[in-house]
């Protein structure tokens, strides 16, 4: 039987990355038990075992320019890393400090003892931080925190990240990501934006928004649904409109050819994210 390989391209029409500036690579696009999930025979698990590109892998990304950098370690991530031939990372931002999107960060340990760095940089909320060292903490030799505040902004490698509350645990931040080409707006784990975040973001080139539930959210103080990601993503009138951390199962089960039809009347404004996507930011 031949095996599709899975692509490094969003379904639907995806931005071609341009040969210079920064990078931000989808690292995982699924919600915590990923796509397929091993307990799950739903359509959209089984549309993901036939087909490749149907799969997800827990939400991260990867900014690179002459550096890497980390938004979130999702359990998948030597996977990730290794799929995306990464040989080293700069440093890691935290979102939040739940499984799916901190699981990894064991795997960085090898990296940087067996590489002999003194420390790998850190940056999250208080909140989050405490969150990470208490799970990880025989890490704490060699992880190098910094604690970012809300509205906070930290730069290097080109791009300028601000650290913007948004709907979810305490201490969650969506990271608004700006450099000379515009401004891109990730928030991975989110229900509705409070209004400060808002409108800092509204008008921003390019917007990752948390799309887990297909149908009814039973969740809405933590996630958006599909389609109010997609209202609130016109809303913010933001040029491009990705969708992530989708659960495809969490209510009721969304192939992704389903899911491709429901957008086609945005006209490829608003796109599914995949893992292994690529986009100039």
């Amino acid at each position: 039987m031949n095996i599709p390989e899975p692509p490094s391209y969003a379904i639907g029409t995806a931005e071609t990355p341009s040969s210079a500036g920064p990078t931000l690579t989808f690292l995982g696009t699924g919600a915590g038990c990923g796509v397929p999930a091993f307990f799950c025979e739903c359509p959209a698990c089984e549309e993901a075992r036939r087909d490749p590109r149907a799969r997800r892998g827990d939400c991260g990304v990867l900014v690179r320019n002459a550096e890497a950098t980390l938004i979130d370690t999702p359990p998948d991530l030597r996977h990730q890393l290794e799929r995306e031939s990464v040989r080293s990372v700069d440093r890691v931002l935290w979102t939040h400090c739940h499984f799916d999107h901190l699981g990894g960060l064991g795997e960085l340990e090898y990296m940087v003892r067996l590489g002999g760095r003194p420390s790998l940089p850190c940056f999250a909320s208080e909140t989050a931080r405490r969150g990470i060292l208490a799970e990880f903490h025989y890490l704490d030799d060699i992880l190098d925190f910094h604690d970012v505040a809300p509205f906070d902004t930290v730069a290097f490698d080109g791009v300028r990240y601000t650290a913007l509350p948004v709907t979810h645990a305490a201490g969650t931040y969506g990271y608004l990501m700006e450099t000379e080409r515009g401004r891109t707006f990730y928030a991975s784990d989110t229900g509705r934006l409070p209004a400060e975040t808002a409108e800092r973001v509204h008008g921003c080139e390019t917007l990752i928004l948390d799309a887990t539930f297909w149908g009814r959210n039973w969740n809405p103080a933590a996630h958006h649904s599909v389609q109010e990601a997609i209202e609130e993503g016109l809303e913010l009138d933001a040029g491009t409109i990705y969708l992530t951390h989708l659960a495809m199962h969490y209510n009721t089960p969304v192939t992704l050819a389903e899911l491709k039809a429901h957008l086609a009347p945005y006209d490829d404004r608003v796109r599914v994210a995949a893992d292994g996507l690529k986009i100039s930011i």
